[in-house]
């Protein structure tokens, strides 16, 4: 069989060789010293450490000491909310998340996890494209939210918020704004030298660095706790033995994908578009979520009518290409997304929805094999889905 198509970049990408030979020396036996050490092994970490956290801070256009290396991008959100309506209620503030119903899970789980431990939360609804209406986020900036957090770009359907239109408008009242870039970043450009976001989640293995490392730029330590305890590392905000190696890692995936964002979002906004045309040209009923929104150019969801995204992501499985679902299993039985539910796309839609996200490896000869392949998968569940009465 031909190699297999990998087009679930959004999940995770592999990492770039230039990412793994930065980071080996801190995994070896010159540099694996603790940072934190006054020894030659800990000064050595700690040089690698410092620079990791320069390339992140050019990257997004900061300074080097608002760099906070977390363990990924779940953690950041969960530091940027939790941490921020706590420093809130520590000020006699209401500690209020506001956020939207798309919002990727670990912040919503995050801003539930406030309202459990004293602050509250408020979830606004999104149009049909998944674009939050900014007329309703003003009004309910009224009611003095501790922290607005609205992510960058969406991870199931790739739709864009207008975060710097959102950033402006907080500083305007004075509100804490957060965003989750973790789609967003390397895949266009970002510099908050020009954005005033107060708070930013970057993850390393969407951009080809490994699984178990991120940041969150901090531009006021004043006004996040930590939600770890037991140490002074990273100003006390994330205190903990850094990761090193994941660090250097992150820095220099970071300076990497800086550098070929601009091409590299046109050639992959041109391969997202060829292969949606050729998936329309042989099945002309496919829905695309999020279709009139500004959009990410790697990530391409789709809801295929009369089909079920499990029994698409097996016989995609089988065929060689590597995809992702708009639904989860969970106990037994298939629950829409609930990003497209959001967005008020109907059951039987969200539940035969695929999302095909691409990457620096991302060929045009895979899209091309990828869209010869796919009507006839698409043939074949429909008919599986009509026998069993699912269509």
């Amino acid at each position: 069989m031909a190699t297999t198509i990998y087009f679930d970049h959004a999940a995770t990408t592999p990492v770039r060789p230039e990412v793994l030979e930065a980071m080996l020396p801190f995994l070896g036996a010159s540099a694996f010293g603790n940072p934190s050490s006054s020894h030659r092994f800990g000064r050595t970490a700690k040089a690698g450490l410092e620079q990791a956290r320069r390339e992140v801070a050019v990257a997004v256009g900061v300074e080097p000491n608002q760099v906070i290396f977390t363990s990924g991008g779940t953690e950041a959100d969960n530091l940027a909310i939790i941490g921020t309506a706590m420093a809130a209620r520590g000020r006699g503030e209401s500690g209020r998340v506001l956020t939207t119903a798309t919002e990727h899970k670990a912040i919503l789980a995050a801003a539930h996890q406030v309202a459990k431990l004293g602050g509250s939360e408020e979830i606004l609804p999104v149009g049909p494209s998944g674009v939050v209406d900014l007329g309703a986020l003003d009004h309910a900036m009224t009611r003095s939210p501790s922290v607005v957090s609205v992510m960058w770009v969406n991870n199931e359907t790739g739709v864009r918020q207008p975060v710097e239109l959102i950033a402006e408008r907080c500083r305007g009242v004075g509100v804490v704004f957060h965003s989750d870039a973790v789609q967003a970043f390397g895949k266009f450009p970002i510099s908050l030298a020009t954005v005033p976001c107060s708070f930013l989640t970057l993850s390393g293995h969407k951009i080809g660095a490994p699984k178990g490392i991120g940041a969150l730029i901090v531009r006021d330590r004043k006004t996040v706790d930590s939600v770890i305890h037991g140490g002074g590392q990273q100003f006390g905000i994330r205190p903990g033995t850094e990761n090193v190696a994941g660090a250097v890692a992150l820095g220099r995936a970071a300076t990497i994908v800086v550098r070929e964002v601009e091409h590299e979002a046109v050639r992959l906004a041109a391969l997202r578009d060829r292969l949606l045309a050729g998936l329309r040209a042989s099945v002309p009923d496919v829905v695309v979520n999020g279709e009139g929104a500004p959009r990410a150019p790697h990530v391409l969801n789709v809801a295929i009518p009369g089909t079920d995204s499990e029994a698409l992501l097996m016989h995609l499985d089988l065929a060689g290409i590597a995809a992702s679902g708009g639904s989860a299993c969970s106990t037994g039985s298939v629950e829409p997304s609930h990003v497209l539910m959001a967005m008020g796309l109907p059951r039987s839609l969200a539940i035969a929805s695929v999302r095909f996200s691409l990457g620096h490896e991302t060929t045009e000869a895979e899209v091309d094999r990828a869209i010869a392949i796919l009507p006839a998968i698409v043939e074949k569940v429909r008919q599986l889905m009509a026998v069993l009465g699912r269509a």
